[in-house]
């Protein structure tokens, strides 16, 4: 069942299977995602996200079924679908790529409140989705205000 393409695409294509850090090897992939991403405009990349998110309570079901473990951390399309979210509708370059990583990556280790709160009560595929989420649209919220402030 390990070998599924369900699996496949919940570890992030393999990205979720290095030793080390990897939810942010899974973020790390997800840097060529929002970058292709961005060729279908907004709405494209909205509608994308959207399909990625449903898809992962799917997948992300799926492989914590298959590894018996309510959030394994091999699974990332998690984080690869939350950094999406963290880029959505914000303007992509090298300051906001790596802004984004950075304050995600963070959101997701220490899981602030409400993060924490949902991450707690939330089972299955949706609760895997749904922190990863929260941080990137928190993400997303901050680069907005930072983009707004440095406009003013």
């Amino acid at each position: 069942m390990k070998g599924s393409l369900s699996y496949w695409i919940a570890c992030g294509f393999g990205s979720g299977l290095v030793p080390k850090a990897p939810g942010t090897a899974g973020t790390l992939a997800a840097i060529p995602v929002v970058l292709l991403l961005q060729i279908f405009g907004h709405v494209g990349y909205f509608a994308a996200v959207v399909m990625m998110f449903v898809l992962g309570v799917f997948v992300c079901h799926q492989a914590a079924r298959i590894a018996n473990d309510n959030d394994p951390s091999v699974v990332v399309w998690d984080e690869i679908t939350g950094y999406c979210v963290a880029l959505l509708f914000i303007p992509v370059s090298a300051v906001t790529i790596v802004a984004a990583f950075l304050l995600f990556r963070l959101l997701d280790i220490f899981k602030p409140w409400p993060i924490s709160y949902f991450e707690s009560r939330l089972t299955g595929g949706f609760g895997i989705m749904f922190d990863d989420l929260l941080a990137g649209l928190i993400t997303n919220f901050a680069l907005h205000l930072l983009i707004i402030s440095s406009l003013v």
